[in-house]
């Protein structure tokens, strides 16, 4: 039977493909341009620039880290029992306007909550440190890797999965010896688009650890 379907060459979905290309692809030269040519200053390129830089980078992979430990058997749950309560909780980080999440997690740390104080007394602060940065980042950045996860999760062949039940393993082992093994690759991905999406984020930074720089330099 002959195959029909697309060959190849230019056609106005092709062109139109193109165009849209184009135009996510412009605003980033502009960027390029004017922030290394046009408007190049000494101190786009001060040591202080670079650690800042430095600091989101690690913060952000820290943080899609801890989504992925932590995060991973909610997504395969998500996968395999229908609950719409926890689809629905799961959801909630990603609706609340990110200064609201950095004001929660100074509430959680400050003092007058009984969480806060145990949190003091082992030497842990939110405010304006490394942690509460890594935590307000987390909390942001999960929905996205859970909702990623739970995709890939749902999509898999789950022969071997199904295997190991008839075999009496349990749901966890399952998960970490055959489930996560089979789908890293995709894991990966949700976890790099975790860290993108932890990179972006500045609403929560700002209230809860806007000085970490300046401290770590002290």
């Amino acid at each position: 039977m002959k195959r029909s379907g697309f060959k190849g060459g230019t056609d106005a979905v092709s062109i139109i493909s193109y165009v849209t290309i184009a135009l996510l692809i412009i605003p980033i030269l502009f960027i390029l341009y004017f922030g290394f040519v046009v408007y190049r200053d000494a101190l786009g390129f001060s040591g202080t620039v670079f650690e800042s830089i430095e600091l989101t980078v690690i913060s952000s992979a820290i943080s899609a880290f801890i989504v992925f430990v932590v995060f991973t058997p909610l997504a395969f749950n998500l996968a395999r029992k229908q609950s719409n309560f926890m689809e629905t909780a799961s959801d909630i980080p990603a609706s609340i306007p990110h200064p609201i999440v950095g004001i929660a997690f100074l509430i959680i740390g400050s003092p007058i909550t009984p969480f806060g104080r145990f949190l003091s007394s082992i030497g842990i602060d939110f405010f304006d440190s490394i942690q509460g940065l890594i935590v307000a980042l987390s909390f942001i950045s999960a929905p996205v890797y859970i909702r990623s996860a739970q995709s890939v999760f749902s999509s898999m062949n789950r022969y071997h999965e199904m295997l190991g039940y008839s075999l009496g393993i349990s749901r966890l082992r399952i998960l970490y010896s055959v489930v996560i093994p089979g789908t890293i690759k995709d894991l990966a991905s949700a976890t790099l688009t975790s860290m993108s999406r932890a990179m972006s984020e500045f609403g929560s930074i700002a209230i809860l650890a806007y000085y970490i720089l300046s401290r770590l330099q002290l």
